[in-house]
């Protein structure tokens, strides 16, 4: 979760000054694209003295997290009003609308429009806003100029899911999947790429479904294929998170052939032990995620791999969670996200018996320690080697495959530098330069 406030606004003499509005992020790199473009619209509208809370459902800690925000805004910004949105405010709008330190409750489409904004900046509006997400068709390409830092953009190709994954609220806060035009992703591209920036990620829920309700059904991979083919100035494109299973042909030739694509994927696995990815209604199984691995890295040998993993899922045994905690050095993983399950009300997982919380902590912990050996692996094997780093700031950059890079000497933010790594300090590589 981060805090940011937009530029104030300016008054004449004598005048009171507007307080800008303070947002509060909550989740997944699309939740922060979106609160950027929410930004651009609660400025455009005139809207003043608020808090827009962007909430995240993915867990019910999460959900936790946003509520017990939500009070400490309020006992900071007394007089603001309390607008929340995101993932959670969409599945669970009467939990928000009846908290007394809330006073606009507003949904994942409206959130986007610029009526919305308008009517929240004026007073003209009603307390809750949330309609039916399943009953949208279209994702509109949002045209900000990136976040995070200078040199790298983040771009909304794809939104909602198709699949229903037994433990998974988010396609009930995002809807189904709909898929931004290959045409209008390739000229916000461009304008990025205008603008100075040497990477741009794509984002979304689902994103290897992207193109499924486009005109041709294209994949993917030909997106992919297409920006790197008509934004030759573009020096990095990286993929945020992929479901393997249902990558395509031209993804696999783009890992393979094009170097401007970052040799660093995050993958939806959720776990290692098949009748357990069955249960959770996965599209793969174990030996599916092994394969893919092994296939990409042997087109690409530098791929490094990311992963999404759940500990304790309900009737996970000892011998299940062992096949989940081995998956990891079976797929050589090397940046884990590891979730203790959490049942999420409404889903058919919450109705299946629990493992006991004791053990699903335990488990998380072997996992997450299973992961900082996998970096510290990776980021020995570096020691020696030349890369090129993009630098976020003066002294700290990443490597094509996601490792944070420090510099003694300061560099220029933005630009791409090589360097060879000289050592390694605790979870960052240090370079000589």
């Amino acid at each position: 979760m981060f805090l940011m406030a937009c530029s104030r606004q300016t008054s004449s003499p004598g005048r009171k000054v507007a307080k800008a509005p303070i947002f509060s992020n909550h989740g997944c790199r699309l939740n922060m694209y979106e609160t950027e473009a929410m930004k651009d619209l609660a400025g455009a509208a005139g809207l003043d003295d608020a808090v827009i809370v962007n909430t995240c459902a993915v867990t019910a800690e999460a959900v936790r997290k946003a509520r017990q925000d939500i009070r400490k805004l309020r006992r900071e910004n007394p007089s603001a009003r309390i607008i929340v949105t995101g993932c959670a405010a969409q599945t669970e709008p009467d939990t928000f609308a009846g908290m007394d330190e809330v006073d606009h409750v507003i949904g994942n489409t409206e959130k986007m429009r610029v009526g919305t904004w308008q009517g929240l900046a004026t007073g003209h509006t009603e307390p809750v806003q949330v309609d039916d997400i399943m009953s949208v068709t279209e994702t509109a390409g949002h045209l900000i100029d990136g976040f995070g830092t200078r040199s790298r953009a983040y771009v909304q190709v794809q939104n909602g899911c198709d699949h229903r994954c037994t433990f998974c609220i988010i396609p009930y806060g995002r809807g189904n999947s709909r898929s931004v035009p290959a045409g209008v992703v390739v000229d916000q591209i461009k304008r990025l790429v205008d603008k100075g920036y040497n990477e741009v990620v794509l984002t979304g829920v689902d994103l290897t479904s992207w193109g499924a309700d486009l005109p041709a059904t294209p994949r993917l991979g030909d997106l992919v294929m297409r920006i790197l083919r008509l934004v030759p100035d573009l020096p990095r494109l990286r993929i945020s998170s992929i479901d393997s299973i249902e990558a395509d042909d031209a993804l696999m030739q783009a890992i393979a052939t094009e170097p401007r694509l970052m040799p660093h994927l995050h993958l939806s696995l959720q776990a290692g032990d098949d009748m357990i990815l069955k249960r959770m209604k996965r599209r793969h199984l174990r030996d599916d995620a092994i394969a893919f691995c092994a296939e990409a890295r042997a087109l690409r040998p530098d791929m490094t791999f990311g992963a999404d993993i759940i500990a304790g899922f309900p009737t996970e045994t000892d011998a299940m969670f062992a096949n989940s905690l081995a998956l990891v050095a079976d797929c050589d993983l090397t940046w884990l996200h590891v979730f203790p399950y959490s049942a999420r009300q409404g889903t058919p997982a919450a109705k299946m018996p629990a493992v006991d919380g004791r053990a699903i902590k335990d488990r998380a912990a072997q996992l997450r320690a299973a992961g900082t050996d996998q970096v510290s692996r990776h980021l020995a094997a570096q020691v020696g080697r030349r890369h090129r780093i993009l630098m976020e700031s003066p002294t700290m950059g990443r490597t094509e495959q996601f490792a944070e890079v420090i510099f003694e000497s300061p560099q220029v933010e933005g630009a791409i530098v090589e360097a060879v790594i000289s050592g390694v300090d605790g979870s960052q590589l240090k370079a000589a330069r």
